[in-house]
């Protein structure tokens, strides 16, 4: 099942409609009828040992496909103690290609086509600690790909970039605070921690600001961005350790609001210093590439 994200309230709404008008007679089904009938459940529930950390979790996972593009004008999250753990300006997921011949997921699209964000299998979960209190939920999707932009001034998780230097060593990107301290907790900066950052003088460092588009997704072959199941934001009363929905990897979220962004993209440090990396087009009007 796919469907554009905006056809679910429509669905819905005919659902709720038709409910009160509805008559049937309810009559018991035998063993060898519903032994030929298949089907997925709309909704999963499964409870998780959380091992170690002493947390249990319960994930409610829905069986749908999403395809969308979303714009919106402001985003926060966290706001408490006069700061924000997340605050964005013209988040958007999804683009637009500016092109003829933009390449994307092994799709080859025109200029103006919708490039859709992509998700499947989205899921409440929640986290319980060892007295049965709530320790945190989360929203993700057990698939997701696609591209995010914004203008992003605090930023709380994890970011999943490579960063080039200039000898041409990878490095796994850093969030930093406005004063060089590496940090997952309202960042304002990403580098590269190899002891030689310096967010004021720009070395090895740069503002979130200059990262503008990236794709979410892990890194496939030809070029072609796969599914990634890490995509979620989390809130936390504690700090609680994430199971990915396959299995593979536990992911350590802090107190408060925590964004797991992880991306197969590789950007040079000095690019992101000096020229960022450029929005993609958001609205059907292309506002540029550092939109305004």
């Amino acid at each position: 099942m796919r469907q554009r994200a905006y056809g679910y309230a429509a669905v819905t709404m005919f659902c709720l409609g038709i409910a009160p008008v509805a008559q049937a007679e309810l009559k018991p089904i035998s063993e060898e009828t519903m032994g030929e009938v298949t089907g997925q459940a709309f909704m999963q529930i499964e409870n998780i040992d959380g091992g170690v950390d002493g947390h249990q979790f319960t994930r409610m996972t829905l069986g749908m496909d999403v395809e969308t593009r979303v714009n919106i004008d402001d985003a926060t999250a966290g706001e408490i103690d006069g700061g924000m753990d997340f605050a964005a300006q013209h988040l958007a997921l999804g683009h637009i290609a500016r092109d003829d011949g933009d390449q994307f997921n092994g799709r080859t699209y025109s200029a103006g086509d919708t490039v859709h964000f992509e998700a499947a299998k989205p899921y409440i979960e929640l986290a319980n600690d060892s007295a049965g209190e709530l320790a945190g939920f989360r929203l993700g999707f057990g698939q997701a790909r696609g591209s995010v932009s914004s203008i992003t001034s605090s930023f709380s998780g994890d970011i999943g970039l490579k960063l080039v230097d200039g000898s041409g060593q990878e490095f796994d990107a850093t969030l930093f605070d406005g004063n060089t301290q590496a940090t997952q907790y309202r960042a304002s900066h990403i580098g590269i921690d190899d002891g030689t950052a310096d967010c004021a003088s720009g070395t090895n460092c740069a503002p979130l600001t200059h990262l503008q588009s990236l794709y979410v997704g892990e890194e496939g072959v030809d070029g072609v961005t796969d599914f990634t199941s890490d995509f979620f934001i989390g809130f936390q009363r504690e700090g609680v350790d994430w199971q990915s929905p396959d299995g593979a990897t536990v992911i350590n979220a802090g107190k408060g609001v925590f964004i797991n962004l992880p991306t197969s993209m590789k950007v040079d440090m000095s690019q992101l210093i000096t020229q960022g990396v450029d929005r993609l087009q958001t609205h059907r009007d292309d506002m540029g590439t550092r939109l305004f």
